[in-house]
């Protein structure tokens, strides 16, 4: 047999820069292209899980440069086919896709790329995107989170050709209902929570089933004219009660809420669940592919059963894998909590992968796009490494983003002889020929840990000079000559610089006066440093970056 250690590495490192982890079974498959026989399957294993654990075991860096040195390995006809795969039964121009948030959070990564999926298939099928607001949880839903969803949405160059308030349709779900108590398909239910949650898990249905339909009917009329308080009436589905899908189960449909909802006031006290109310308006705006997390596929036969009994078109609908970022939380609950208790700063902290944070940190549009590609409509769910969204953004921002040099923690240079250079002048990008002017002070300042680091060494100050470095900040003039040598960033008539991390904590230290020429917004790379957002002037402090990744 072959020896196909080099192009499992290659395909290896590959696949843990996509996706965070490599996995053999997406390693074997590529291996027929270079001549593995399916006889030999069982010999290459062995090799295959000893290569993939050495990879998961390397960080980002060091599986950049290996594969790098792979270069060619990887056949270029096993590329990722650019591109959404084909939607089941999509013709061109017909094809009408939603993007369905509650407004009752922020969006986060993984909302994006669900939203960008949708968008894009429109888009594939010169069809339509609708935006549809799902508000009928009036205890959640502000007007904060639906500005601020629409403001996510235009910044990710998202253009949806309608606007849908679900709660404008209120009038309709009432109808609806009333078809369904009509038809002995829905019933009143006194029953409290704990007593229906009860019942269900038991596969037992309550007393209020068996009500007849002038008797749920008339409960139904009470409880749209608010008799009733919270909680003490629902109208439930019949559904069955022994369905080994829980979800089946006589779920609630409607419930009592007297919260003054956003839009609405406080015109309706009946609100629909999200299993009526998705499908229905699904139906109502003539969707006709859903493309959802996989977290919704037990509700798929709920859905498409309410659309049965009330006669109404069920989309096609494709679940795909739910992807989080490792070691983020994305839950709304828990994220409300940490701002409550001051665990982080806002829905913007770095720590945190929602859109406004990620924004804020100078992660661009065409990042969520490349990577909604990527993902597409694979059902596999996992976790994407942080590094793998750095790589994807590094990729597209590299090329337009300025340099700069900054020194964290500055120590000043002491004793150095330096030749009389008043100004130079050194590119704002190795790709550009525009130049930035450095303006060269009395005072040289390079960042304590190269001091640490260097110490006892020979450097050159990155576009200046060489230097020996001593002992607590001592330094000598050696040459100008370019030599192969470790070099270093300095600054000289600097500016106070405050970059928040994505870890929430701040890092001080001085940059280039270039910087004072920056637009709020502006995506710069600090040399040797990192890239940064720059975000702000705080008069009496610094300026103030966010930083971005490597």
């Amino acid at each position: 047999m072959k020896d196909f250690s080099k192009e499992i590495r290659a395909y290896a490192l590959r696949n843990a820069l996509e996706f965070g982890k490599a996995e053999a079974g997406r390693i074997l498959p590529k291996l027929f292209n270079h001549g593995l026989d399916k006889k030999d399957i069982k010999k290459v294993m062995p090799e295959i899980a000893r290569i993939v654990s050495e990879v998961n075991s390397y960080d980002s860096e060091r599986r950049q440069r290996e594969l790098h040195d792979l270069k060619g390995v990887v056949k270029e006809a096993e590329k990722k086919e650019e591109g959404l795969p084909e939607l089941e039964n999509a013709v061109v121009g017909k094809v009408i896709t939603r993007l369905a948030p509650e407004p009752s959070k922020y969006n986060h990564i993984g909302h994006a790329l669900v939203f960008m999926i949708q968008y894009l298939y429109a888009k594939k099928y010169n069809g339509k995107c609708i935006l549809r607001f799902e508000d009928t949880n009036p205890e959640k839903s502000t007007m904060e989170f639906y500005n601020a969803m629409k403001d996510d949405l235009t910044w990710l160059g998202i253009k949806w050709d309608a606007e849908i308030i679900a709660s404008d349709d209120m009038e309709k779900y009432y109808e609806l209902a009333e078809k369904l108590i009509n038809n002995k398909n829905a019933y009143a239910c006194k029953c409290s929570q704990e007593e229906i949650k009860k019942l269900r898990e038991k596969m037992k249905a309550c007393k209020c089933r068996s009500n007849s339909a002038a008797e749920n009917l008339r409960e139904w009329k009470n409880m749209l004219n608010r008799k009733y308080g919270e909680g003490e009436r629902t109208l439930r589905l019949k559904g069955d009660m022994k369905s080994n899908n829980g979800v089946m189960r006589d779920p609630v449909i409607f419930r009592i809420s007297h919260a003054k909802h956003f839009m609405q006031g406080d015109k309706y006290a009946v609100w629909p669940t999200y299993d009526f109310e998705n499908p229905v308006e699904d139906a109502l705006n003539g969707i006709t592919h859903v493309i959802r997390s996989k977290e919704f596929e037990l509700r798929a036969e709920l859905h498409e059963y309410i659309l049965k009994l009330l006669k109404l078109k069920m989309p096609i609908v494709r679940e795909i894998g739910r992807y989080e970022i490792t070691g983020a939380e994305t839950q709304g609950r828990i994220i409300r909590e940490m701002i409550e208790k001051k665990k982080v700063s806002g829905w913007d902290d770095p720590r945190l992968v929602t859109i406004k944070a990620l924004r804020r940190r100078g992660f661009v549009p065409q990042m969520f796009e490349e990577l909604a590609q990527t993902v597409g409509l694979s059902k596999s769910s996992g976790h994407i490494d942080p590094n793998v969204l750095a790589a994807v953004n590094r990729k597209i921002i590299d090329p337009t983003a300025n340099r700069y040099s900054f020194v964290k923690n500055p120590v000043e240079l002491k004793g150095l002889k330096m030749p009389e250079i008043e100004k130079i002048e050194v590119p704002v990008h190795p790709d550009k020929v525009e130049k930035r002017e450095i303006k060269i002070g009395k005072k040289i300042f390079i960042s304590g840990d190269d001091a640490k680091k260097f110490k006892g060494e020979e450097v050159r100050l990155l576009h200046l000079f060489n230097v020996k470095l001593g002992v607590g900040g001592k330094a000598k003039f050696l040459s100008e000559e370019l030599l192969d040598i470790q070099k270093i960033n300095w600054v000289s008539d600097g500016i106070d610089v405050k970059i928040l991390m994505p870890d929430g904590k701040w890092v001080s230290g001085v940059a280039e006066r270039a910087i004072e020429n920056l637009g709020e917004g502006d995506i710069i790379q600090f040399e040797r440093f990192g890239f940064c957002r720059f975000d702000k002037v705080d008069e009496k402090v610094a300026y103030e970056f966010w930083f971005s990744h490597k």
